[in-house]
């Protein structure tokens, strides 16, 4: 038996299940919120500093192919980390899939830019980018799966579509934190 089934099978207080449900929409929230922030800078900034020899308009179209590959990586993290979550249960996959975005979103905000390191800056980009697109893949698979597991028989659903609400909340403070370092 696994540990995702073991724990499946465990039952659980109401204390316990809100822990769940709660930090589910905070990963998720996060997470997108780390992934699309790159997508409101990307046509403002990230051109220039990571795509300098183009024209503008080059320039701004690699930003959004780097903003791209992020989403081409999230059905491989979902299988990857869903592979894992069968295996070693969804709470140690959430921990891991938050960590390696904030790791991936700090080193992006860290990043040296191509005046600096030259063709390496866009390089890494497209590689932090991949690798945030895994965990957010992860994360999308696993914190609703967490919070199904976690419900009550019949609220199951529920339980699944308020940690997808955790998205749009991530969405939003993007959006504010963007507009808030534009102000």
């Amino acid at each position: 038996m696994t540990a995702a089934a073991i724990s499946a099978a465990q039952p659980r207080s109401p204390a316990m299940i809100r822990r769940a449900v709660i930090s589910s929409v905070i990963g998720n929230g996060l997470e997108w919120y780390d992934f699309l922030v790159y997508g409101f800078l990307a046509p403002v900034a990230l051109d220039v500093l990571f795509f300098p020899q183009f024209s503008p308009l080059v320039g701004t179209i690699a930003a959004f192919s780097v903003f791209a590959v992020g989403f081409l990586a999230r059905p491989l993290g979902g299988i990857v980390f869903g592979h894992l979550g069968d295996r070693v249960g969804r709470k140690p996959i959430m921990i891991w899939t938050m960590a390696l975005a904030g790791a991936a979103t700090t080193a992006m905000g860290l990043l040296p830019t191509y005046a600096t390191i030259g063709l390496l800056a866009p390089v890494v980009l497209v590689v932090l980018r991949f690798v945030q697109g895994l965990a957010l893949g992860g994360e999308s698979a696993a914190g609703p799966l967490l919070a199904t597991e976690s419900a009550p028989g019949g609220r199951r659903g529920l339980f699944a579509a308020i940690v997808q609400s955790g998205a749009a909340g991530g969405t939003v403070l993007g959006a504010t934190a963007v507009l808030l370092v534009g102000l």
